[in-house]
């Protein structure tokens, strides 16, 4: 039997959940009889089912004697639906096959183990790499309560982000576009800073190709409360909200006025004259929000690397120079003054959209999964 081929189709059930699970980790599952699928399923949402319970049903009376394969450790407790474990054992499954056991600190009894309590053959760690990568967000929320910060940028070669001017429209070209809003949907939020609106006024909404996507949380970096009152941003009807990080002390009267619109506001103390990103992080990880994506600009990618929260890099790169020294740069502000104090970063993959190329790596030194 080869444990590794279901395993991979479990993991791409599994994506099917990709933006829709959220605080919840994407799970796939098959049940495989006599070396053939006879049942498959995947988590889509909060509340729904989960993976096991939904390719245990998918599979009907077959499951007796069956294997089944899942690419997270089955839950041993009642939540909002009852303990998967239960399920596996009234359908007769004779071994359970596990990419990876849950970190979660506040479950109790561990799913795999009371599994095998009760006379299941039981096999974990297949397709261990994928499976982690594939719940990067969740494996930290869980074990640390703060979010997985992901910085994504689009940079000519010469690393601008825009011109002299403050142009930006286009860096990238559309295929990187469309897979810049697939980040945002498997986002919780969104953070930038309150120049880029000033400058670009986006809406930080989601859009899918054939499909309905969901907006992240809008955050603005705001210290003092200067955001155009007009700006797209506090005017959109989402499901989703827009959230105003300022520091301590801010126009009162602009605040009421705003708050008026729905918006919403978190206050932070200050490091360095700005908005404590540590801290921030902490809030947010309290609101189980589970993953930010930090579109910039330069001065908050920046400040998330010095603040030491980013965990990971998405940086778009177009086939364009600007050819001088005056556009703004991915980071902005004075960095390292020594090569050796440079940023690491690791496990880096390449992939190309159109003529653009992405760039993907993990900070060293950040949130091992």
């Amino acid at each position: 039997m080869d444990d590794a081929y279901f395993m991979k189709i479990a993991l791409e059930l599994a994506k099917q959940g990709l933006g829709y699970t959220s605080p919840n980790p994407m799970v796939g599952a098959v049940v495989v009889k006599d070396g053939r699928i006879v049942g498959k399923g995947y988590h889509s949402g909060p509340g729904q089912a989960h993976a096991e319970v939904n390719a245990i049903d998918d599979a009907g009376s077959a499951t007796s004697g069956a294997i089944l394969y899942v690419t997270l450790e089955p839950c041993n407790h009642a939540g909002r639906t009852p303990p998967c474990t239960e399920k596996i054992l009234a359908a007769g499954i004779h071994r359970v096959v596990a990419a990876i056991r849950d970190p979660n600190p506040n479950v109790e009894g561990g799913g795999l183990d009371y599994l095998r309590e009760n006379g299941i053959d039981i096999s974990v760690g297949v397709c261990e790499d994928q499976a982690k990568k594939l719940n990067e967000t969740f494996l930290k929320y869980v074990q640390t309560k703060r979010p997985y910060v992901t910085l994504k940028c689009a940079a000519t070669l010469d690393g601008r982000i825009a011109t002299k001017t403050g142009d930006s429209r286009w860096v990238s070209g559309e295929a990187a576009r469309a897979y810049a809003h697939e980040l945002r949907h498997a986002s919780d939020a969104i953070i930038i800073g309150v120049n880029t609106v000033k400058k670009d006024n986006p809406s930080l909404t989601t859009r899918l190709n054939g499909k309905k996507g969901l907006d992240p949380t809008r955050i603005i970096l705001d210290t003092h409360l200067s955001i155009p009152q007009k700006s797209k941003v506090l005017q959109l009807e989402s499901d989703s909200d827009t959230v105003i990080v300022t520091g301590p002390s801010v126009p009162e009267d602009k605040k009421v006025a705003i708050e008026k619109s729905g918006v919403k506001f978190i206050e932070t103390p200050l490091k360095a004259g700005l908005i404590d990103l540590d801290f921030l992080m902490d809030l947010l990880g309290e609101s189980a929000v589970t993953s930010v994506l930090v579109e910039g600009g330069g001065r908050v990618i920046a400040s998330c690397l010095k603040a030491g929260i980013a965990d990971k890099i998405n940086f778009f790169y177009a086939p364009k120079i600007l050819g001088g020294d005056d556009g703004i740069p991915i980071c902005s502000g004075p960095g390292a003054e020594l090569m050796k104090e440079s940023i690491a970063v690791k496990n880096i993959t390449v992939r190309r959209f159109g003529d653009d190329i992405m760039v993907e790596g993990y900070i060293d030194n950040s949130f091992k999964i």
